[in-house]
């Protein structure tokens, strides 16, 4: 007995030193090629817990192997069993770290912060779905191979196989709104027909697109509301995209005012409104009567923007300016009722 803990103990001693040795020369290396390299600075450290761990647990399960020889006993198949199970989630815990960084070195570059973030936006999406389906497929494959290191398990995996094809149709009919909604989230990632911070309108509501899930969008309402919709709605249901291809959107501005309004000075002081405010882009300016019924003149003015928020804020801008011009400049123009009175005499 003694000479079997003498063993033991010498064992984990060597195993210990040499996983020690092992992490020391492998961080070692991974610094000097990262060195100049910042991205690979984050792997190293987001890798390094996970790479210990795994390196430990194969150093334990060499020292478990060695000892046990051909012993049965329960407690020695216990422990092999569960430095097997260790094992598989250490290797699964590192493999998932490094996917997902590069997941995160594909968002290199993709800022969201500047005017033109379109392509950004798209990147930004699709990795964010990759990332959960990274996840879910990591965690699925690793409980998957902790099952099958239970021998129960693998001798009823025989049975099952045989009736795969009764329990696929069961399945799929038990979960078809569930599958159609993931598949419906990754065709949004690739399709690239909505995007996170999109401008949206969805059942007569406007906002943006805040998050894309693998089974839901999360639409961020104009008053701060959130809207959650199944993803098949957007595969399924007609929406409006506002920054499909670009953000820059034109906006109308209609007022209904007198026949006797000057069209000529309010243009001059959309003319000299405009270029006082940030928020129009300069691109469109426009100031028509597109129609003149039941006395009233309605005056449409079409102004463009960079985005969907700077497009209502001018839109408002623009619509007091002129008012406070109308009745200041032009009372004749606003709007009035006109009655007449017929005074004939009765014969």
């Amino acid at each position: 007995m003694s000479l079997t803990r003498t063993e033991l103990a010498l064992a984990l001693g060597g195993a210990l030193l040499g996983a020690l040795l092992a992490v020391v020369v492998v961080e070692l290396l991974a610094r000097l090629a990262v060195r100049r390299w910042e991205p690979g600075r984050r792997l190293v450290h987001a890798a390094r817990l996970p790479f210990r761990v795994l390196v430990l647990v194969l150093a334990l399960n060499g020292v478990v192997a060695g000892v046990r020889g051909e012993r049965q006993e329960l407690w020695w198949q216990a422990t092999t069993h569960t430095g097997r199970v260790l094992a598989i989630v250490a290797v699964a815990w590192l493999v998932g770290v490094v996917l997902l960084f590069l997941g995160d070195l594909a968002l290199i570059g993709a800022r969201t912060d500047v005017p033109d973030n379109r392509v950004a936006r798209r990147r930004r999406t699709q990795v964010l779905i990759l990332r959960r389906l990274t996840v879910a497929v990591v965690v699925l494959v690793t409980v998957g191979a902790v099952m099958l290191t239970f021998p129960g398990v693998r001798a009823v995996g025989a049975s099952v196989l045989a009736s795969a094809g009764l329990i696929s149709v069961v399945a799929a009919l038990a979960a078809q709104s569930t599958l159609a909604n993931v598949f419906a989230g990754m065709q949004l990632a690739f399709s690239d027909a909505i995007r996170l911070d999109d401008a949206v309108i969805v059942e007569q509501e406007w906002g943006w697109i805040e998050e894309i899930t693998l089974s839901y969008v999360v639409v961020r309402l104009w008053d701060d509301r959130r809207m959650v919709l199944p993803c098949t709605y957007f595969t399924t249901t007609p929406f409006q995209n506002w920054t499909r291809h670009g953000s820059e959107l034109l906006g109308v501005v209609e007022m209904d005012l007198d026949f006797g309004v000057d069209t000529d000075g309010m243009r001059r002081e959309l003319e000299r409104v405009l270029p006082l405010t940030d928020l129009w882009d300069g691109r469109t300016q426009v100031l028509q009567v597109t129609d003149a019924v039941g006395g009233f003149a309605r005056v449409r003015v079409l102004v463009s923007a960079a985005d969907a928020s700077l497009l209502f804020d001018l839109r408002c801008h623009v619509r007091e300016e002129l008012l406070r011009w109308a009745r200041t400049h032009d009372p004749a123009g606003l709007p009035r009722q006109r009655l007449t009175v017929d005074r004939t005499e009765d014969a």
